[in-house]
């Protein structure tokens, strides 16, 4: 009997790293089965390393990622592990850490599981960071790319050190995001290794061609021998260079995928499916047709943006700042308003009684815009609510309204009938805003012109994990 089909998926997030062990099952609809999983928070933020970044800087210890890492692999069944063929990886795009090549870790392979630990490694700076702010971001060069550049991208943070902390960057030669890192640790790789995922991500990177700017980063004096190789998306980036934990030595690693990309192959089943998630925010990903090529000008104005997925393809992404946390003002103000009449009463409560009263309210001619955050392509945006009149301020109109408020402003970026021009078929959807509201699921079903799918879990390590899979299982029909 042929020995199983099992792979390793690890997503390092922005607040927690999960892995998970997936498994081959041709039996199952879905054609694989999870083995086991874990989640263990980072608990990783830090104090900047440059003095000049200010407040608006954001970075974590990776020591403290790594810590979080091999906590997540030692909860892992050791018998799941010895199985592992592949290592998929994946994680927070934009940001980016600095390592000296050759000495980035140390392997520890006494008694204990063997580990490896950060040694000349810099902070990560992550995509939240926001020392470079608008005036210094109009002084970079135009990029040669089909997206814009933004505080907390790899490339401008580069820049802004350089600029800035110029000695900072003269203790390093390698440099890439969190995953690049931890891939080039497991395989021993003497340079940095990039996905096009993650290099469009970072800026200066023009997908087309497959190539950094390197004319227009060099004539600015940007220091271009920290940029990474390239690698394509789906393919070993290389093998184990120690045995980890209970994983044999010499065991494939993937290179790198963003976590967008990760978490929309997790449930994407086919080409026809577009992925909406709304928990804080709302997301909707669709796969283009095979040879779309996007416009080679950054637009910051344009409401979808497009990014490299895998076989040269693009994700169509329009990424709403409006989604669940719309929903949460919303209750926080009746709550406040409540207090505010010397009344108490739980968030919990009025959550479920809007709810409630929204179910019994099928319709209303009450229009709400729900951008109360703005929105990236309109940062100036402000909510707004029209068509008041007497017959619709109950409880009920008002919830009702804001819910469809919510798709409607998420199909006023992406209207739904481009997504059917594109060859969508079903939208499936997930998240925790969507999961324990029923009002926005109708919404959801009323504005969408084709079926929907609902409760499917976006992972992006379980998306790492299948793009291995699904390439050992490749492999061996070949």
């Amino acid at each position: 009997m042929a020995a199983p089909l099992v792979t390793l998926g690890i997503d390092l997030g922005t607040t927690s790293v999960k892995a998970a062990v997936v498994e081959a099952a041709p039996g199952d609809p879905s054609g694989f089965v999870v083995l086991a999983s874990c989640v263990r928070a980072a608990r990783a933020e830090a104090a900047a390393q440059s003095a000049a970044a200010g407040p608006q800087a954001r970075e974590q210890d990776v020591s403290r990622i790594i810590q979080a890492l091999n906590e997540c692999l030692a909860a892992l069944p050791r018998q799941q592990l010895r199985k592992v063929g592949g290592i998929g990886v994946s994680g927070q795009m934009h940001g980016v850490l600095f390592w000296k090549a050759g000495q980035g870790c140390e392997w520890t392979e006494g008694g204990a599981p063997p580990v490896f630990e950060p040694r000349a490694v810099s902070h990560l700076i992550t995509w939240q960071d926001g020392r470079c702010n608008s005036g210094f971001l109009a002084s970079l060069p135009q990029p040669e790319s089909h997206l814009s550049v933004a505080t907390g991208f790899g490339c401008a943070t580069i820049f802004w050190l350089m600029k800035n902390s110029p000695e900072f960057l003269k203790s390093y030669d390698a440099a890439g995001t969190i995953h690049d890192y931890v891939v080039a640790m497991l395989c021993d790789l003497p340079r940095s290794l990039m996905s096009d995922q993650n290099a469009a991500s970072w800026g200066y990177f023009n997908s087309q061609s497959q190539s950094w700017n390197l004319e227009i980063l060099r004539a600015s004096g940007f220091p271009v021998h920290l940029l990474p190789d390239i690698g394509e998306p789906a393919t070993v980036a290389g093998r184990t260079s120690h045995a980890w934990f209970d994983i044999p030595k010499g065991t494939q690693v993937g290179v790198a995928l963003g976590d967008l990309q990760a978490s929309v192959y997790s449930c994407m089943a086919q080409r026809t499916d577009a992925v909406l998630n709304i928990s804080t925010s709302v997301q909707l990903a669709a796969s283009m047709p095979s040879g779309f090529q996007p416009v080679q000008t950054p637009d910051p104005a344009a409401p979808v943006a497009y990014f490299p997925y895998f076989n040269r393809t693009y994700l169509a992404v329009a990424a709403s700042l409006n989604g669940g946390n719309v929903l949460a003002t919303f209750v926080h103000m009746l709550v406040q308003w409540v207090a505010d009449l010397g009344l108490e009463v739980e968030e919990s409560t009025v959550y479920s009684r809007m709810i409630q009263a929204a179910d019994q309210q099928r319709d209303t001619c009450l229009t709400i815009t729900p951008t109360v955050l703005g929105e990236r392509h309109l940062p100036d945006q402000l909510a707004s609510v029209t068509r008041i009149s007497s017959s619709d301020l109950s409880l009920g109109h008002v919830t009702r309204a804001l819910c469809r408020g919510i798709v409607q402003n998420l199909h006023s970026m992406l209207p739904f009938q481009q997504l059917k021009e594109w060859g969508v078929e079903r939208v499936v959807s997930s998240g925790s805003a969507l999961s324990k509201n029923k009002v926005l699921k109708e919404e959801v079903q009323r504005a969408f012109p084709f079926p929907v799918s609902f409760g499917q879990d976006v992972d992006a390590a379980m998306g790492a994990a299948l793009v291995m899979l699904q390439r050992n299982l490749s492999q061996k029909e070949s």
